[in-house]
Order: structure tokens, then C-alpha cells, then sequence
């Protein structure tokens, strides 16, 4: 869908996180007439700058989403806000949950409002799997998230009709598992383990995830922004594997004959055995829509036109996480990761 970005302004925070560099380098290779970068990492912010210089396309500005007014400054002209900045990792948010708080909530909320003074198109929202049932604080933090913008949507949004001052603000959501390869998870830090000689350090055996590639993961963020009518959050469906499993395929291909030990550390604090991309309680309002499901906002008259698309499709019935759903075997889990590009 990147032909619908064409002659839109797009800003995209978090510009130099994983997701976000991502999403810069699949907008400036499409139709997009302007990217606006905002992070808060100077360095990166200025590589970042300097690579896609000659494009023509791209603007950098150092700022926080914490900064409420920096961001209704850079937010001047946009038509579409892919909000990928926020604090990820589980531990660090455990042990300072204000930060958390700061970032993850008010950070959005500065999001929304700036979005709303401006009179922005859409406003696509990347939450996790960890915001469905969460049992730590960056997951509660992400459910904070997706709530704040469906608040937004059914307060501000206005998705079909006008308001007195012209069209509405489209917010809405989508949430992914575990992006490989991604800094912080847990293939680049096996691989470091197996080239350092070992060992492999396993929270738990049985641990399962959900799992995504980088591309996969932008593709959902890109084709939401399209595909939203406000309130939403869009999952997509994905494979599943065991940690143990990913760390066992990793050795084999990566560790060249040598004997590489695999350590069982424990769960860290606030880590779930399985992850859930969908709850109980969502099940009832969600609509498999080709490679995603809807979950539709709680709020949501389903006899509105804009929900059309969704009344032929078929509805779920059970949660969706990964203790319920069959994991993938090792060798389709090593040829997963092959061709994917994640190990070679």
C-alpha cells in the first residue's frame, strides 16, 4: 500500500529504533513527498540524516515525545504519524517504571494532542503483544497506549462524516510480537553468546513467542495506516517458536561443530511464560481480515458504515496466544530464519 503514501508528509517518531529506521527506509523508497524523523539519540539521528540526504525527502529534528510543544512544532503540515518511539525492554521498565510512564503514556498522549492541533490525517500507534493481559510494566504501559488512542478516535476522531472544523483524526493501533533480529532480542544476543564461545542463555525451555520479521513487522505499520477507520487495533497473524528451539537451530547453523552450552536462567521479572496477541474478552469483537485481525473498539456501533468491510469476515473464536497455537518444528523454524534473512 506504499502507492497511498504518495504526496503525504510523513512523520515518524522513534525514527531511529529498530521499526522506525525501517519504516524511513520503505517510505523513502516509495511515493512519500516528505519524511520528517524525530528521536531523541543524537548520533543516529545524524547518520540517519546523512544517509538519505541525497533523496531529497527527509528532514531529522532531535526531539522527545515527552516534549509536548516540540512536537506540535514538527507536526506542522502532516498528513500521517507513525508513532514507533517508546521504551521497550522489559527489565529497564520493571526497574524504573516512571520512565516508563513518561515515554510510553504521556509520550503518546503528546502524540495524540499534537496530532489533534494540527489537524493530522491518521495517526498509527505500534503497541506489542506484552499490552494484551500484561504482566509488567512496559506492557502495561503499551496497553495505556492503544486505549489512549482509542479514546482519541471515538472522542476526536470523527472517521465518517466531518466535524465543524473539517474531517476527523483516524487513530488507531497495531500490535506485534517479537521483530527478529531487532536490538534487544534475543537472535543478535545468541549470536553474540555463540561467537563468544558460549554460553547460550535460555530464560526458560518451554517459553514460546511469537515471532516476525523486521519487514513483516513494517508491513502491518504501513498497511494500517490505510486499512484503519479509528478505534482499531490491527494484529497480524504470525508463526510461533520456542526460545529453546530458536536458540538450538541458531547453534547449529552458527556455531560451527563447536560444543556451545545451553544455560537455563529463569524468567525475568514480569516475563510471561507464552505471549498473547489477543484476549479472552477481545474475542468477541474481533473480524479476521486477510493477514490481520480487527480487534474493534469496545465502543464500536457495528451497524456504522464505516465497520462494512468487516461484517462478511469471519469472526474468531478463541484467544490468540502462543500456548494455544502450534509452534513451528526446528527445521521449519531453521528454514524460517534462513530465508528470511535472519541467520544465514
Amino acid at each position: 500500500m506504499l502507492t497511498k503514501f504518495e504526496g503525504k508528509t510523513v512523520l515518524v517518531t522513534g525514527a531511529c529504533g529498530t521499526v522506525g529506521a525501517e519504516l524511513v527506509r520503505q517510505l523513502v523508497n516509495g511515493p512519500t513527498a516528505h519524511i520528517i524523523c524525530i528521536d531523541n539519540n543524537e548520533t543516529e539521528l545524524f547518520f540517519q540524516l546523512e544517509q538519505y540526504q541525497k533523496s531529497g525527502k527527509v528532514t531529522a529534528h532531535l526531539a522527545d515525545i515527552r516534549d509536548a510543544d516540540a512536537l506540535k512544532l514538527r507536526m506542522r503540515g502532516v498528513d500521517v504519524v507513525l508513532h514507533a518511539a517508546a521504551l521497550k525492554h522489559v527489565g529497564l521498565c520493571e526497574d524504573s517504571p516512571n520512565q516508563a510512564i513518561h515515554t510510553n503514556i504521556q509520550g503518546t498522549q503528546n502524540v495524540i494532542d499534537a496530532a489533534l492541533s494540527n489537524g493530522v490525517e491518521r495517526v498509527i500507534f505500534t503497541s506489542s503483544d506484552k499490552a494484551v493481559n500484561p504482566t509488567n510494566v512496559m506492557g502495561t504501559s503499551k496497553l495505556m497506549g492503544e486505549r489512549l488512542m482509542t479514546a482519541a478516535a471515538e472522542t476526536y476522531g470523527k472517521p465518517i462524516g466531518r466535524s465543524e472544523n473539517g474531517p476527523g483524526t483516524i487513530f488507531a493501533s497495531t500490535r506485534f510480537g517479537n521483530v527478529l533480529g531487532s536490538r534487544g532480542s534475543v537472535v543478535p544476543l545468541f549470536k553474540r553468546q555463540i561467537e563468544a564461545g558460549g554460553p547460550i542463555t535460555l530464560t526458560d525451555r518451554q517459553m514460546t513467542r511469537f515471532i516476525m520479521t523486521l519487514e513483516k513487522a513494517t508491513a502491518l505499520v504501513l498497511d494500517s495506516v490505510w486499512l484503519a477507520k479509528g478505534g482499531e487495533v490491527m494484529v497480524t497473524k504470525m508463526p510461533i517458536a520456542r526460545i529453546e528451539d530458536i536458540a538450538e537451530v541458531m547453534r547449529a547453523r552458527l556455531g560451527g561443530g563447536r560444543e556451545i552450552d545451553i544455560r537455563e536462567i529463569g524468567a525475568k521479572p514480569g516475563e510471561k511464560m507464552y505471549e498473547e496477541l489477543m484476549n479472552d474478552e477481545e474475542v468477541r469483537r474481533t473480524y479476521e481480515y486477510g493477514d490481520f485481525f480487527v480487534v474493534t473498539s469496545a465502543f464500536a456501533d457495528m451497524s456504522s458504515e464505516q465497520y462494512a468491510h468487516l461484517l462478511d469476515c469471519p469472526r474468531t473464536d478463541r484467544p490468540y496466544h502462543s500456548s494455544l497455537e502450534p509452534a513451528m518444528g526446528r527445521k521449519e523454524l531453521e528454514t524460517y530464519l534462513v530465508e528470511k534473512g535472519v541467520i544465514g
